[in-house]
Parts: C-alpha cells; sequence; structure tokens
C-alpha cells in the first residue's frame, strides 16, 4: 500500500509540474509579444527622435552666425 501512495504522490507531482510548466509556457510567450511590440515601439521612436533632431540640426543651420548680425545699438534705437 505505501509503494502504491509513493507512485500516486509522484504522479500528482508530476501532473502539478506539467502544469506549471505549460503555464510558464504561455507566460513566457506573452513576454516575448511584449518585448517585440515594446522594440518596434523604441525602434519607431528611435526614428522619430533622428528625424527631429535633423529638422532642429536644419533650423538651427539656418540661424543667422552672431558674427554676421549687427548688435543693435542703444543709440540706434532713440
Amino acid at each position: 500500500m505505501a509503494y502504491s501512495d509513493t507512485i500516486d504522490q509522484i504522479a500528482e507531482r508530476v501532473d502539478h509540474l506539467l502544469l506549471r510548466h505549460e503555464e510558464l509556457q504561455r507566460t513566457n510567450a506573452l513576454l516575448a509579444q511584449q518585448v517585440q511590440a515594446l522594440s518596434l515601439e523604441r525602434d519607431q521612436l528611435k526614428s522619430r527622435l533622428a528625424a527631429a533632431r535633423a529638422r532642429v540640426d536644419a533650423l538651427i543651420e539656418r540661424l543667422p552666425s552672431p558674427a554676421t548680425t549687427a548688435p543693435a545699438s542703444p543709440e540706434a534705437s532713440a
């Protein structure tokens, strides 16, 4: 009888481990999907950031340099 109880306990533990394994596989699959979605979002944000930086750099290039602009003298405005 003790042998049968031991076998039953082992079978029960194996069933529990199989269920836990399936649960962990589902969780892992969901996490992998989240990682993929976040990686895609990160890549899109990096692309948008690069485009924004390029626009800012282009605007900065269009600004007149301080040497080419004459400083306004206080007498000129009076």
